[in-house]
C-alpha cells in the first residue's frame, strides 16, 4: 500500500491529517463532493451571516475528531485493530452523505419515505461494492452491528463526535459563544468499561457544558424563530409547487432531476433505484428553481418565492401554549384582504406548530460515567450534577407563523 499523508486546513481545529489511501479516495469520490453544496445549518445563514459552511466541512471535523478519539482510547489500552480503527473513521466521514438539498429542512417534503440515515446506509453499501468490499467494518460501526459498541457511540450517542463537532463549528461560525464546548478535554476523558463508552469523573462539568451548550444553540440558533420562518417557507414553497402538479398546472425547474422528485413524490419508498438521481441534487438545485419560481404565474407560488429570496420573511411569534384559534383567524383574515386570496389557500400564508428541545434524555442513549473506585453512574444520577431531572424533559414551545401585512 502507498503511504499516504495529506493535511487540510481547517479553520476550527487547524490541520486535518488525511493517512489513509481508502479514505482519500472517499473523500474524492462525487458522493462525498456533493455535501460541499449542502449547508450545514440550511437558513441559519439568513440570521448569523458567517453560518455558510457546509456538511463536508463538518464531516471532516468529525472525523478530526474520531482520529483523536481513537488515539486517546488506544494510549489506555482499549483494544481497537487497524481495520476497526479505519472502519470507526469512514463510518463518521459518511455518515451525513445521505442528507439531501436544506437537510433537515426538507426531509421528508421532497423525498418522502426516506430518511437521511437509510439514504445513507445505502450509499455507503454502494461506496463498499466500488471499493470491493472495504467498507464492511465502517458498514457494521455505522448501523451498530459490530460487537465493540463503543465504536458505534463514537458515532451516534449522546455523547458522539457528530454532535461535538457541530456544536463547536456551528458556534464558530454564527459567533455564539454559548455553543462553545471543551471537546479537547471531553476526548481526552473518554474510556471504555464493559464495551461501552463513558467518562471519567473528571469531565462531569465538562460533560454538563456540553449539554447545556447544546440546549442553548438549539433555542438560539437551530430553532431561532427567523431560522423556523425561512425553513417553513421552503417547506410551503414545495407543497405548492406539488399541488399545482397534481392540479396539471406547469411546474418547471431547471434541473431534471429535482424535476424528477417534484414529479414523483413516492420515490423515496424505493430509493435506492434513484440514487443516482439523488447524488445529484443540492442547495443550489433548489435555490436556482426558487429564483425561477419568483415569476411564476401561480400567485401564491411566486409571492412565497420572491418573499424568501428576497429575505421578506414570515412573523413568528412563540409562546408556552397552543395558540388561540381567534388568534388564527384574525392573521388570516388580515392576509386573504392583504393578498386578495381564497380564505382556503391563507394556510399558505398562515399556519401554527411546535416544536421541541431536550437537554438530555436518560430513556435514550447514556452518558455513564465512570468514578474512581470503579462505580458507574448515569450523568443524571450524579450527585449535586446540574442535568438533574427538571432537565430531562422536553421543552415545547408553540408557533405561529404569518405574512407581514
Amino acid at each position: 500500500m502507498i503511504p499516504v499523508r495529506k493535511i487540510i486546513n481547517d479553520p476550527v481545529y487547524g490541520f486535518i491529517t488525511i493517512d489513509h489511501p481508502l479514505i482519500l479516495d472517499i473523500i474524492s469520490h462525487p458522493v462525498y463532493q456533493r455535501l460541499r453544496n449542502i449547508h450545514q445549518m440550511a437558513f441559519a445563514h439568513l440570521v448569523y451571516p458567517g453560518a455558510v459552511h457546509s456538511r463536508l466541512h463538518h464531516s471532516l471535523g468529525a472525523y478530526h475528531l474520531m482520529c483523536l478519539a481513537i488515539t486517546e482510547l488506544k494510549s489506555k489500552g482499549v483494544d481497537i485493530s487497524p481495520v476497526e480503527e479505519l472502519g470507526a473513521k469512514i463510518a463518521i466521514l459518511l455518515h451525513d452523505i445521505g442528507h439531501g438539498p436544506f437537510s433537515h429542512a426538507l426531509e421528508n417534503e421532497l423525498i418522502t419515505e426516506a430518511q437521511h440515515e437509510a439514504i445513507s446506509i445505502l450509499l455507503m453499501r454502494k461506496l463498499n461494492d466500488e471499493y470491493n468490499g472495504q467498507l464492511q467494518t465502517a458498514i457494521a460501526i455505522f448501523t451498530n452491528n459490530h460487537p465493540k459498541r463503543f465504536l458505534h457511540q463514537l458515532v451516534s450517542g449522546q455523547l458522539d463526535v457528530d454532535r461535538m463537532d457541530y456544536l463547536n463549528r456551528d458556534s464558530f461560525f454564527t459567533g455564539v459563544a454559548e455553543g462553545v464546548i471543551g471537546y479537547d478535554r471531553i476526548i481526552k476523558m473518554l474510556t471504555v468499561k464493559e464495551g461501552e463508552l463513558m467518562v471519567e469523573e473528571k469531565a462531569i462539568y465538562s460533560i454538563e457544558k456540553f449539554l447545556v451548550s447544546r440546549r442553548l444553540m438549539y433555542w438560539q440558533v437551530y430553532l431561532h424563530k427567523t431560522v423556523l420562518s425561512a425553513e417553513m417557507m421552503l417547506v410551503k414553497i414545495i407543497r405548492r409547487a406539488k399541488e399545482l402538479i397534481t392540479t396539471k398546472i406547469p411546474v418547471q425547474t431547471p434541473s431534471a432531476n429535482f424535476d424528477f422528485f417534484l414529479q414523483h413524490p413516492g420515490s423515496g419508498t424505493n430509493i435506492e433505484q434513484h440514487l443516482e438521481k439523488f447524488c445529484s441534487l443540492d442547495d443550489h438545485d433548489v435555490m436556482a428553481t426558487i429564483k425561477n419560481w419568483c415569476t411564476h404565474p401561480d400567485k401564491i407560488l411566486s409571492i412565497l418565492c420572491r418573499s424568501l429570496v428576497e429575505r421578506k420573511l414570515f412573523k413568528v411569534k412563540l409562546q408556552a401554549v397552543p395558540f388561540e384559534d381567534s388568534i388564527i383567524k384574525e392573521k388570516t383574515n388580515e392576509v386573504v384582504k392583504k393578498l386578495g386570496l381564497k380564505a382556503e389557500d391563507a394556510g399558505y400564508f398562515v399556519f401554527t406548530g411546535e416544536t421541541s428541545n431536550t437537554t438530555y434524555d436518560p430513556m435514550d442513549e447514556h452518558i455513564n460515567i465512570l468514578f474512581k473506585d470503579g462505580t458507574v453512574k448515569d450523568i443524571s444520577k450524579v450527585d449535586n450534577a446540574l442535568i438533574q431531572h427538571n432537565l430531562s424533559g422536553a421543552v415545547r414551545k408553540y408557533y405561529i407563523c404569518y405574512y407581514r401585512c
